[in-house]
């Protein structure tokens, strides 16, 4: 199925990933039986899970279990770098495999991948993933707020009111006070004033716009893509933001608002000519989400 190599995604439970990949023919996603076993027993060491799914699997096909039947076969990214056949099952079959899990955390996992899917962010996930298939970011001008509202917009529409719009009220975070609604005209219209012909002076853009905070919501995620469209425009380049620690980026970003050389120095590092990868583009939604979540 060569189709369903660029359409991946890796969710995260308790900061362990979830591989998954979508099936054309099936119209669904599948989920690697491993790393849900793994994320529910809160177990790192790979042997140990592999050895209970096969002591698990092949006590299940003792009762003739549909969970067994129900299993597909599918090729994924391993930790090797190597795309290599691993059990997968879609929602129902993980809602099977929980009920087969003796523990409380297999039914907490099972609430959370359910709810995952069909809260705000992950619909707004979805929205996400399709950009790379449409013309639209094609058609967004870069660097400017116009283009930071459209985006905005892709991603929220229909799931807030506010989708697109530039607040009117003054929001804070962590202590921190963002731009005040009143001075935002002013403060859009200098950020989009600023030069982007270099790394410095497209981050110090990027860092300002998050400083200013425009929406009331999902700042994050839109200006991640905001910035990846200026990288790919003025230098052929993008952000691979699997090699970015969540919690390394989010202490750099707290520290740019005094000082962005960590942030610079992580972009830097984790920048990629492969601008035309889905498979890439896809990691990165997943990983902004990711950062955002509490």
């Amino acid at each position: 199925m060569e189709k369903e190599k660029n359409k991946i995604s890796i969710r995260f439970y308790n900061d362990k990933k979830v591989r998954a990949v979508w099936s054309e023919e099936k119209n669904k996603w599948f989920f690697s039986v491993l790393d849900v076993i793994g994320a529910i027993n809160e177990q790192e060491d790979y042997t140990k899970t592999r050895n209970y799914w096969k002591y698990l699997k092949t006590k299940l096909k003792a009762t003739n279990s549909e969970l067994v039947s129900a299993t597909n076969q599918l090729k994924m990214m391993a930790p090797d770098g190597k795309r290599r056949i691993t059990d997968t099952l879609d929602t129902k079959g993980i809602a099977l495999l929980a009920k087969a899990i003796p523990n409380s955390k297999a039914t907490k996992f099972l609430d959370w991948l359910t709810y995952s899917d069909n809260s705000i962010d992950g619909q707004s996930k979805q929205k996400a993933y399709a950009l790379f298939n449409s013309n639209i970011l094609e058609t967004i001008p870069e660097g400017t707020t116009k283009g930071l509202q459209q985006i905005h917009a892709y991603l929220f529409g229909g799931l807030y009111d506010f989708a697109g719009q530039i607040r009117t009220k003054t929001i804070s975070k962590g202590g921190f006070t963002f731009c005040l609604a009143q001075q935002l005209p002013m403060v859009l219209a200098y950020i989009e004033s600023m030069p982007e012909d270099s790394l410095d002076e497209i981050m110090d853009k990027y860092v300002e716009m998050n400083v200013a905070h425009p929406f009331m919501e999902g700042n994050g995620r839109s200006t991640r893509l905001w910035l990846d469209l200026m990288l790919k425009a003025r230098l052929g380049k993008c952000v691979d933001w699997s090699k970015i620690d969540k919690y390394e980026y989010l202490d750099a970003m707290r520290l740019s608002v005094n000082d962005a050389t960590e942030i610079k120095a992580l972009i830097s590092d984790a920048l990629t000519d492969d601008i035309e990868s889905h498979e890439l583009f896809m990691k990165g939604i997943d990983y902004s989400y990711y950062y955002e979540e509490e």
